[in-house]
């Protein structure tokens, strides 16, 4: 004897994404003027208790979200806009002075202010005792030293140590350097 088989047809309940990009689309309909306002509540009401995904394509299938020439116009106005904003970044940070990070078998570098540093900048913006700079493992390390200012890699401020690579963007209060080997 064999038993019967029972396929059936598992169908996916929506999730909350899917439920609120349905409710967008429904929004744009009726502000475009394509849905009524009641038609919209009643569309809402059956995507909020919809079982599955179907029954949330077919609410919208009459709805295909336009794509307007104005929000092409404003991505293309964006996009030109970002460029030259990453044009001069680029270029403020190819001009940046190079610092060289030490040797790997080297003591830790001391930054700072102060006459006993590896490292000394004569800024007011540097503390005494600004950051160290060492080679851990494979890789260096920039710790902050409780800078008044700041210790800075790639422009985020840090706090403790993080590793650096050559080509980052390093600064000590407002003296901004370049990572090199």
């Amino acid at each position: 004897m064999t038993s019967p088989d029972f396929r059936t047809q598992v169908s996916r309940r929506p999730s909350e994404a899917e439920r609120d990009r349905a409710l967008d689309v429904l929004r744009a309909g009726t502000g475009e003027g394509r849905l009524s306002h009641d038609t919209f509540m009643h569309r809402m009401q059956i995507v909020l208790t919809a079982r599955s995904r179907t029954e949330i394509d077919v609410i919208v299938a009459d709805l295909p979200p336009r794509r307007n020439l104005s929000d092409a116009i404003v991505r293309t106005v964006a996009r030109c806009s970002a460029l030259g904003v990453r044009l001069r970044e680029a270029w403020h940070l190819a001009r940046l002075p190079g610092l060289r990070l030490p040797a790997p078998d080297t003591k830790p570098l001391g930054i700072g202010r102060s006459p006993l540093s590896d490292l000394r900048f004569d800024h007011d913006t540097v503390s005494r005792r600004h950051a160290e700079l060492r080679y851990v493992g494979d890789s260096w390390r920039l710790s902050d030293l409780g800078s008044r200012n700041g210790t800075y890699v790639n422009g985020l401020r840090i706090a403790g140590t993080v590793c650096v690579r050559p080509g980052d963007h390093v600064a000590f209060g407002s003296l901004h350097f370049r990572l090199s080997v």
